[in-house]
C-alpha cells in the first residue's frame, strides 16, 4: 500500500511541477488531437431566406452602410456561437446596402466573395474597376485590394458574402487599411478585366502568369447559366453533385481565390444524388428552384434564396423534383494544396 501510495503522491507532484513548467502530458490529450476521423464543432443548418430577409431589411433601420463599414448579418453556426464562423475555416453573412448607400472603401488581407441574392443594379468597385450587380452573380475581392459598394438602383440589395477570417486570423495575418475617401478613383473602364482576361485571351506581355487569385473579378450568372444549359444537353452527370461546375483562374485554370472553391451546380428534373461526404465545410445558396438535402440523417428542404451548410465529413445526398441550381463555396483549395482533402461516396 505504501508503494502505491508513493507512486500516486509523485505521479501527483509530477503533473503539478510540469504545469508550473508550462509542459503538458501528450499521452492525456492525444486521442483528442490525433483524431481517427475528422472532428468538427459545425454542425449541419440552414437558414430560410424567408425567414431571414425582414431581420436582414430591418438592419437598415439599426445603422447605415457608412457608419457599420459593412452592414451585414452574421450566419453564426449553432456549434460555434460568437466565433462569427460558418464552418470551422470560413466566414459568411448577409450584406444589405439600400438605395443611394455607399459602403466605404477599404481594403483588408482576407479575400472575399459576393453572390448576389435579391435585387439588382448595386455595384462593387475593386481595384479601379466598377461593375454592376445582378441576381446570381459571383464577384471576387481578392486580398488587399480596395473596395467599396454603392447602390444607384431604386431597391435594396443583398447579396451572400463569404471569406476566409477564420483561416487568415489562424495565420495571424489580418490587416486592414481604410481609404480617407468613401469611393476609389476609377482607372479602368466596366468590363476591363473580363475582356483582358475571360474572353480566351490574354494580353501578350501579361505579368498575371503567377496570379494565385483569378484576375476576373466578376462572373455574370448569365454566362454561367448558359454554359449549364448547354452542358446539360450531353446528359451526363456526377451520381452525388449533377452537373457541377468549378469557377476558375483564366490564367492556371485553378480556383477562383486561392483559400475558397466556389461552384454552380445544376440538379436535373427528378435527380436523387448518391450518399456522399468531404473534408470540406461547405455552404450552399439555392439559386433556382426547390428541393432537398439529407444530411447526416437529418432532411432539410430548401428553396429559392436559402442558404444551408454542410460540415466536414458530414454525409449528404441532394435529391430534386424539378430542375435546381445551386451555388456553393467551401475551403477545399487549402485543403488540395497542402494535400489533405479527401471525398468519398458511402
Amino acid at each position: 500500500m505504501k508503494n502505491k501510495k508513493v507512486i500516486n503522491n509523485y505521479k501527483n507532484n509530477f503533473y503539478k511541477d510540469i504545469q508550473k513548467a508550462n509542459l503538458a502530458p501528450l499521452w492525456e490529450v492525444l486521442s483528442d488531437l490525433v483524431t481517427p476521423t475528422p472532428r468538427t464543432r459545425a454542425v449541419p443548418y440552414l437558414w430560410s431566406w424567408k425567414e431571414v430577409q425582414e431581420h436582414v431589411f430591418n438592419s437598415g433601420d439599426i445603422i447605415t452602410a457608412e457608419e457599420a463599414i459593412r452592414r451585414v448579418l452574421i450566419l453564426e453556426n449553432p456549434g460555434m456561437k460568437g466565433e462569427s464562423k460558418i464552418t470551422d475555416t470560413l466566414y459568411a453573412g448577409l450584406q444589405l446596402i439600400l438605395p443611394k448607400e455607399i459602403a466605404p472603401c477599404h481594403r483588408h488581407t482576407q479575400s472575399a466573395l459576393r453572390f448576389v441574392v435579391y435585387g439588382d443594379g448595386a455595384y462593387t468597385s475593386v481595384d479601379g474597376e466598377k461593375v454592376t450587380m445582378h441576381p446570381g452573380d459571383f464577384i471576387i475581392t481578392p486580398s488587399w485590394k480596395w473596395h467599396d459598394h454603392g447602390n444607384e438602383s431604386c431597391e435594396p440589395m443583398v447579396w451572400l458574402d463569404g471569406l476566409d477570417i477564420p483561416i487568415v486570423n489562424q495565420f495571424t495575418s489580418s490587416f486592414a487599411q481604410k481609404l480617407e475617401q468613401k469611393r476609389q478613383i476609377l482607372s479602368k473602364p466596366k468590363g476591363d478585366s473580363i475582356a483582358r482576361y475571360g474572353s480566351g485571351l490574354l494580353p501578350v506581355n501579361s505579368n498575371s502568369l503567377n496570379n494565385k487569385v483569378s484576375p476576373v473579378f466578376s462572373y455574370p450568372y448569365a454566362k454561367t447559366r448558359e454554359a449549364l444549359e448547354k452542358m446539360k444537353i450531353k446528359n451526363e452527370w456526377d451520381q452525388s453533385h449533377g452537373l457541377k461546375l468549378k469557377y476558375t483562374n483564366p490564367i492556371n485554370g485553378g480556383h477562383a481565390i486561392s483559400t475558397m472553391a466556389t461552384f454552380m451546380q445544376l440538379l436535373p428534373k427528378t435527380f436523387d444524388g448518391r450518399l456522399t461526404r468531404s473534408t470540406d465545410g461547405t455552404v450552399y445558396c439555392v439559386v433556382e428552384g426547390d428541393g432537398n438535402t439529407i444530411i447526416d440523417k437529418k432532411n432539410y428542404s430548401w428553396g429559392k434564396g436559402d442558404i444551408f451548410v454542410i460540415p466536414g465529413w458530414t454525409p449528404f445526398k441532394h435529391s430534386v423534383k424539378n430542375e435546381s441550381v445551386l451555388f456553393s463555396f467551401s475551403d477545399r483549395p487549402v485543403q488540395e494544396f497542402l494535400g489533405l482533402y479527401k471525398e468519398e461516396i458511402i
